[in-house]
Formats: structure tokens, sequence, C-alpha cells
């Protein structure tokens, strides 16, 4: 048995992990980071740029099928996966060995292999002991499933579909979450029949009461069915297909059941309860500057409670790495991150719901502006809009997008949350035209009070 010292000790090499690495190297910090799969973690290779690398092709085989709308000749003849597969995979692969550069570059040891935290300062793989002055647990989150619903043959997680080497012909999704909403999205695309399961009232139930109904009217338009408020009951399956039971009594016949209820926190197996870490249903619980209850010992992405998302973990990998340094850094405001699902259309927020914007302010202050004004959304033939959420009085807190493309305008979005901007200081800035930016600044001189273009 070894021991080796360093500043930090970092267990996981995803988002979290790897940033958290990266930004202490910098800050000249010893860094140690154990890693027993790919650096990059989920994100990487099962997460955010293998489903987007799909969803790209599923744009593609959409745009090949509806050509004609634009008077060009063009027709889908089929998908062919393997090529699909391949393209994904050449993506993931060019990614990976720009992150291994990045390692090298940054000076950071890493370990392969399965680390167990043993003591608040120790993490131990294969007998070698790692000693951190700080230590920071970043192991991630794995795929859900039900109780009782195994996973297995037909009945898969996104971690499976993500390398199904067929386009199913019926798929029933259980989730209407993002996970599930953008496989639905890149199936139907490919020609699937789909089929949504969701016990919620609505799907994307995380996001605006409106950005729900938007993304339901949309997905009726392209023939993705959807129940929302029925419960799962059980599933059996065959060679040949799957028959999922819903409480309603209703069956449903699939060659597929993707079960895309949520990811849960990767915490058991690593040692953490057994050092004395605190864990409140499977989630390492920090306080707002991502402090364990152990001294010297921080958590962060998927594992901490919040919103499970890949840029939230690499922020607040960076914070606890200029946490250590000494930099003082400021909190993230959770309600300041982006959100991004990336079906079709999209569908992007920042800031607080409607209901939640009440719920904080006694009252809230909407507009919604259709993206039947905007000129680049007739040129591109999408539906959505921008609903804006104020508080009374008081600077936009809410901004939601749904529309195809959406998505790259939430760094605007974004800038006017956390710089707590009044319509008023939005107004005046001029938008590009013609881009689906100036739906954003149509929606905010609306709610200045000079509206120019309204669309309800």
């Amino acid at each position: 048995m070894t021991d080796t010292s360093a500043d930090l000790v970092i267990l996981g090499g995803g988002s979290g992990g790897y940033a958290c690495a990266f930004r202490a190297a910098e800050l000249g910090l010893s860094v140690v980071l154990v890693e027993k799969d790919k650096l990059g973690g989920t994100c990487l290779h099962r997460g955010c740029i293998p489903t987007k690398a799909l969803l790209h092709a599923a744009e593609v085989a959409d745009t090949a099928r509806e050509g004609d709308q634009f008077g060009v000749k063009s027709s889908l003849e089929g998908i062919d996966i393997a090529g699909v597969q391949s393209y994904k995979d050449g993506v993931v692969a060019g990614l990976y060995k720009g992150i291994q550069g990045l390692f090298k570059a940054n000076k950071v040891t890493t370990v392969a292999g399965t680390g167990t935290f043993v003591a608040p300062n120790v993490v131990e793989v294969d007998g070698d002991r790692y000693i951190g002055k700080n230590v920071v647990l970043a192991t991630g989150s794995y795929a859900r499933s039900l109780p009782g619903l195994e996973i297995g043959g037909r009945i898969i997680t996104s971690d499976q579909a993500l390398t199904l080497d067929f386009v199913p012909e019926k798929v029933v999704v259980l989730g209407g979450g993002v996970i599930g909403v953008e496989f639905a999205s890149v199936w139907r695309s490919f020609g699937a029949e789909v089929t949504i399961v969701e016990a919620l009232p609505r799907l994307v139930p995380n996001e605006d009461e409106w950005a729900s109904k938007q993304l339901e009217r949309a997905f009726r338009r392209r023939g993705i069915a959807y129940k929302t408020g029925v419960r799962f009951t059980g599933a059996t399956q065959t060679d040949s297909g799957v028959t999922v039971s819903l409480e309603s009594g209703e069956q449903l016949d699939a060659d597929v059941l993707l079960v895309a209820v949520g990811r849960g926190p990767n915490s058991a197996g690593h040692g953490y309860e057994e050092a004395g870490v605190r864990i409140e249903r499977g989630f390492v619980i920090t306080d707002e500057r991502l402090r364990t209850n152990l001294p010297g010992v921080y958590a962060v992405g998927d594992l901490v409670p919040g919103l499970q998302l890949a840029h939230r973990g690499f922020q607040q990998g960076i914070f606890v790495a200029e946490e250590i340094a000494g930099l003082n850094p400021k909190v993230i405001d959770e309600a300041g991150i982006p959100r991004i699902t990336y079906c079709k259309p999209e569908v992007a927020s920042v800031g607080l719901t409607e209901a939640a914007a009440k719920e904080k302010y006694g009252a809230a202050e909407t507009y919604v502006y259709s993206l039947a004004g905007n000129g680049k959304s007739q040129i591109l033939k999408t539906a959505g809009g921008v609903k804006l959420v104020k508080a009374p009085d008081g600077p936009v807190v809410g901004v939601h997008l749904v529309g195809e493309r959406v998505g790259e305008l939430i760094g605007e979005a974004q800038l006017i949350y956390n710089w707590e901007a009044f319509p008023e200081d939005v107004a005046p800035l001029i938008h590009a035209h013609p881009t689906q930016s100036e739906a954003l600044g149509e929606a905010h001189l609306a709610l200045a009070g000079k509206p120019l273009h309204v669309h309800g």
C-alpha cells in the first residue's frame, strides 16, 4: 500500500469532477482525480453529447422528409442506424480525446479504478491511499428504474437506448421529463410510433405550465401520443415485444419500453455513509457553499439535490476549486442555471415559473409573445413563443421559450435573469433582424409598455 498526498482528491471524472480538477490545477493546487470508467462521465459518454447527436440526426431526417414545403425535392429513404451510431460515436471519440489531452496539459494526476472514501480525507483505490487536504465527491448519477421493474431485454434505460442497433417500430416511453421527451422526439423522427406515459398531469412537469402546453400541442401535431396523469403498473416481455400495463386497465404493446423516470445519485458503494457523510434519499447533503457535514469534504453535480445538469456540475466544480483556493466565489443561484430540453420543438428556460414566482412574491406579471410574429421562426416554420415572468414592481424573474432552436437564445435570457434586468433595461437593446432573438426583444418591449408587433 502506498500513500499519496495532494491538496485535493476528487472522486469522479465527470463534468463536476474534471472542472474542479482543471480549475484547482490552474490555481496551483496539486490534484488527484479517481475515475473507474472513462473521463468525461455520463455527459460525454451516455448523456448530453450522444443524445444531442441523435437529436441532430433526427433533425436531418425531418428536414429530408419535409423538403417539399420549402420547394426542395427531397425524401427520406430510411435510417441507416449503423451510420447514425458511427456519427454519434465519432463526435464522442473526438471530444474524449480532447478531454484526455486537457488532463495532461493541466498536470492532473488521474487514477483509474474504483475509489472508496474510507475517512474524511482519505480515498482508497485498489489498496493504495490518496490523502487530500480536501476531498470532492463527484460520483454523479445513474439511470433509475421503478421498484419491481427490471431493466433487461426489451425494457431499457437511456444507456441501452443510445446503442440500439435498430429503430423500433413501436415504443412506449415511461416518463415525460427531459430524457423521455428527447428520446420520444428522436424515435418519432426516425419513423417510430411513440407513446409517452407520465404519472404527473403534464409533460416536462418541471417547466412552466405554458411551456408544457406548447410542447404537448407540438407533439400532437407530430403524432407523438402521450398519456398524462396515468400510473404505470407493470410490464411483461417476450422475445418479440413488451406489454405495458397502466393503472387505468389499459395495455400498450411495443417493441421496446424506455424507462426514463429520472436519474438517481451514485452515492452507494463508495463508503460515504460509513465515513459519516450526511445522506438523504441517496443524495449527499451540502450547504450553499457545497460543503458536506465533514470538514474539508465537498460534493458537486448530480450527487447533490437539485437540477441534474452537466453545466450545473461543471460550475459547481469550478466554485469548489475556487472555494478551496480561498477566492470566496459567489454562491450559485440554482434558479439562474439555464435549462434546455432538446426535443422538437425545444424547450428552454431560466429563472422562476409563473407558479414559483407567485409563491415567492405573492403575485407575478406575465407576458407571452408568439413566434407567429417572428420572421425567422416563420422562415423555419416553427411555432412556439416566449413567456416572461416579472416580479411585482421588480425585474424579470423567469424566461420560458418554446420553439425550434430556441435553446440558443438561453444565453441572453440567463443574463436578463442573473443581472436582475427590468423590461425597460432590455427594451432598448437592438436585436439583429431577422433572428429569433428578436422575439426576446419584442416580449420585453411589450412588458415595458411599448409593444410593436403584438401577437398574443
